[in-house]
């Protein structure tokens, strides 16, 4: 297809967490060095260096708040609350659950409750209840991890794999926090915890 890469929109993000971590030499591709970047924006979601969701969590509370403004300007209209309803889930709780599945299980505490304040700053403007975060989280943790089980070309296919009793999908071992608050661990968690129900 004769496609060629522009080195000018190439950024450099260095993942690395060895503790003594050297100093690696640029990275040229035709002669031109790429910039190195501690944050870098992939398909709407900013990634950084450390693999933290801090600067991503603030960019969509930000946006998500000047959104809120949009649904205050629409109850003082006197609009219905199935409008207002509808207006949030297309304006706002798509913008905060965008690839939630990413990097909801790996935020800390403290930004979920900043997430969440958006949440109830909606819900008391729309006078009737939402989804918590976490519940959206959950529900689109399974609907995900269903969709993968159900797909054998899918890469994550062998991951969930049952367990001999076929009651419980086997658990991944993980060594570090930021493996067990990724993806598949917390999907086969939640999973396990709803095949129970």
């Amino acid at each position: 297809n004769n496609l060629s890469l522009n080195t000018k929109k190439t950024k450099e993000l260095i993942v690395d967490f060895r503790r003594h971590s050297t100093d690696l030499a640029p990275l040229y591709i035709n002669g031109e060095c790429v910039e190195r970047v501690h944050t870098f924006r992939f398909l709407g979601v900013l990634i950084s260096a450390d693999i933290s969701w801090a600067e991503n969590i603030s960019a969509v509370i930000k946006k998500a708040q000047q959104r809120l403004h949009f649904l205050r300007v629409l109850r003082k209209y006197k609009l219905n609350s199935d409008l207002l309803l509808t207006f949030y889930r297309s304006s706002i709780e798509s913008l905060l659950t965008y690839c939630i599945t990413v990097w909801y299980g790996s935020c800390t505490k403290a930004d979920r409750v900043r997430l969440q304040s958006v949440v109830k700053t909606a819900q008391k403007i729309i006078g009737c209840p939402l989804p918590s975060m976490m519940d959206i989280y959950s529900s689109r943790c399974l609907s995900r991890a269903a969709n993968i089980i159900k797909d054998s070309s899918h890469p994550g296919f062998n991951m969930f794999r049952l367990l001999p009793s076929g009651k419980r999908y086997r658990c991944i071992n993980t060594k570090t926090h930021r493996l067990k608050n990724s993806f598949f661990p917390k999907a086969i968690t939640t999973l396990n915890s709803h095949m129970h129900r």
